[in-house]
């Protein structure tokens, strides 16, 4: 069996919300204060017999109206459905557990767990009697913490709600939670043998060679250990006899004090007595890491990361004792789960890919049943499957999920290449909160930078930056597609280029780029074309995904657009660059009234630069600024490398930024296509 959904309704972020979960792991991710660790949380307060079950005011979800309040208490509600796995033996304990939960008995089976922090309905009355004079929502809420909270009461139901019949404690035992949150203490936890989960752990892997041998009957196991627990007791009387010898004198000179102070009353007198067994001697054992020179160290004196796998595999394998059987008999649990929060907090990548194959390993090997991972870690979610992770995400207090993995149903191809995509960087997609899809790494470096230039923070507004490396946006868009029931919720915006293309009329000929002042100006000669991206997901269709593209008639690429803004600025010409003299004179000329024949004569001699000025000469219908504009753009998108151009690029924006309101500051002009992109997300 395996927890299959969960249905949270107003525990703190989540008004009303149904999780569905995996058999096996899963990885919540989502931007901070998303509601991951309140999944964590509201999975507990069902399924930890130890945990605290009273919640307090800040616990419900404050996005209930007022009117609301007046008419009914608030109530907090969290359903937990267990569901049959495949391939399991009905025969196993499994269904024994939940057998008086079950909503469906037809495989595979289903059962229901139900927590309720209500008020009682005696207390109904008085409830909307004091409400009615609330003024407003926070008066209400002060007048249910005040008079009612310390009225509520939690209720576990076991099975349809409508019965009303709780949860047997027996049965709820049987699941053995255990979760480590992202701040947890864990050279007090594991470093003694004082502490509970080393001692049990020492206790059941003591022996282990016996107890684990499948050759040895049970009644030939417990006789044989029965000796050795025998043969420890006895060279454990010979220590204390040795030790209550060397203490003989001692011993009646502390008696004499007795004596004195009249603690020997009435012929009774004190005395040092005693026995140690294996178990109580664990007490002096200390964790400590031996490395292959020999040299031992205190585990205290370890990283708090490599503390923590160490606590982790102790945790891990607790828990395998408890689910034994045959060492806890009845007592035994069935279903351990296990919930770990924000693991990279004290694990470096590397030990964070480690981490997860531990998991990984643990769960084929059945130690554990279920895990669940929260995690800001790009690694984690780079390393795990698309069917593994749940997406939540927070939009003004409303909380949506989505699954990567079940919104490419009908599209096999595109989610294995988001698949393979998704590697440490990219999958930074996954957390921010926006989106902004880019094809190449000049968008990627620039945007930023851009941005800072229109006043806008991308890191204040969580905004990500994503290089696609081309124009592959269908595939990530499927991801966020909310006419698709399982797409993540949140805004994405695409920038693409136009990439005007031509291909003459013969047979066998291809598309190859064109100018944008070449487009449609021989169409006895040549077919055109123009990046069909930008129609991929009309915004009409789409209120969360729109895609910006250069102006229809003028645009070409994210370089040549940027010259066309600023085609005087002479800054944008970088080191890296050919041809930087001729670019430079071509954009002094720009800031002078000149004929297109001025520009063509500072032109070297190249077939390329023969086919520039042949089809700006050609074209008729655009004017003396916009041909002298769209040449400059042309010469300096053929003098650029794309990587090294973007990095001096970045370098020299972002240092203008910094003579901003001083007379060394030169005006930058954002593309409008890139300008109206930002304008969009930030809204």
């Amino acid at each position: 069996m395996y927890i299959s959904r969960i249905e949270i309704e107003n525990y703190r972020n989540f008004k009303n919300k149904p999780i569905s979960l995996n058999d096996g792991i899963n990885v919540i991710i989502g931007h901070n204060n998303a509601g991951k660790t309140n999944l964590i949380k509201a999975l507990a307060l069902v399924l930890d017999s130890n945990g605290k079950k009273r919640l307090d005011i800040h616990d419900f979800n404050k996005s209930i109206s007022i009117e609301e309040l007046k008419s009914a208490p608030p109530k907090i509600r969290i359903g937990v459905t267990i569901k049959q796995s495949d391939n399991e033996d009905l025969n196993s304990d499994d269904l024994v557990t939940v057998a008086n939960w079950l909503t469906k008995l037809e495989e595979p089976y289903e059962a229901l767990l139900t927590y309720e922090f209500h008020l009682p309905e005696k207390e109904t009355e008085k409830y909307v009697a004091a409400l009615s004079n609330a003024t407003d929502i926070d008066k209400a809420w002060r007048i249910i913490q005040q008079d009612f909270l310390r009225l509520y009461i939690y209720k576990i139901w076991g099975g349809n709600t409508v019965n009303q019949t709780t949860a047997d404690s027996d049965s709820l035992q049987k699941f053995d939670f255990q979760f480590l949150d992202a701040i947890r203490d864990v050279e007090r936890d594991m470093l003694s043998g004082r502490n509970t989960l080393l001692k049990d752990v020492l206790d059941f892997f003591m022996d282990y060679d016996i107890k684990s041998d499948p050759k040895r009957k049970e009644e030939e196991k417990i006789d044989e250990l029965k000796l050795k627990k025998q043969n420890f007791s006895a060279t454990a009387d010979l220590l204390l006899s040795n030790l209550s010898q060397r203490m003989q004198l001692g011993k009646e000179q502390i008696l004499s004090y007795a004596r004195d102070t009249g603690a020997s009353f009435n012929k009774a007198k004190p005395n040092f007595e005693g026995s140690i067994s294996d178990v109580e001697l664990f007490s002096a054992l200390k964790l400590i890491v031996e490395y292959e020179t020999g040299i031992k160290i205190p585990a205290t004196h370890n990283g708090l990361g490599y503390n923590n796998l160490i606590f982790m595999s102790l945790l891990l394998s607790k828990m395998q004792v408890n689910s034994d059987g045959g060492y806890l008999g009845s007592n035994a649990k069935v279903f351990p789960i296990l919930a770990i929060e924000e693991p990279e907090a004290h694990l470096h990548p590397a030990m964070q890919y480690q981490f997860l194959k531990f998991l990984i390993k643990n769960k084929k090997e059945k130690k554990v049943r279920q895990i669940f991972v929260t995690t800001h870690s790009t690694h984690i979610t780079s390393s795990v499957s698309l069917d593994e992770m749940i997406c939540l995400h927070n939009e003004i207090g409303e909380t949506s999920v989505g699954y990567p993995g079940k919104v490419f149903k009908d599209n096999e191809k595109s989610k294995k290449y988001v698949q393979r995509f998704l590697d440490a960087t990219k999958s930074d997609m996954l957390f921010a909160q926006k989106v902004i899809l880019v094809e190449g790494i000049a968008e990627q470096l620039l945007l930023p930078i851009m941005a800072r230039y229109l006043g806008v923070s991308f890191e204040e507004n969580h905004i990500a930056v994503i290089n696609v490396g081309g124009r592959y946006f269908a595939h990530f868009l499927e991801l966020f597609n909310l006419n698709n029931p399982y797409a993540i919720h949140k805004k994405i915006a695409c920038i693409t280029d136009r990439d005007p293309e031509r291909k003459k009329k013969i047979k066998g000929a291809s598309y190859s780029k064109c100018y944008p002042y070449e487009y449609g100006m021989q169409e006895d000669v040549y077919d055109y074309k123009r990046n069909p991206s930008f129609e991929l997901n009309p915004r009409q269709g789409h209120s969360n995904i729109s895609i910006f593209t250069q102006d229809e008639k003028e645009g070409k690429t994210f370089e040549y657009d940027l010259i066309l803004r600023n085609p005087s600025l002479e800054m944008l010409v970088t080191d890296s660059m050919k041809n930087q003299d001729e670019i430079k004179r071509l954009m002094r000329l720009f800031t002078t009234d000149v004929e297109i024949a001025e520009y063509e004569q500072l032109l070297r001699e190249s077939d390329e630069n023969e086919r520039i000025k042949k089809s700006i000469n050609l074209n008729t219908s655009w004017s003396k600024d916009q041909k002298a504009k769209a040449l400059i753009a042309s010469r300096y998108l053929n003098s650029v490398g794309k990587g090294e151009n973007a990095l001096e690029l970045a370098y020299v924006l972002t240092d203008n930024l910094y003579k901003s309101g001083t007379a060394d500051y030169q005006e930058f002009k954002v593309p409008n296509y890139i300008k109206e992109a930002i304008t969009w997300i930030i809204q």
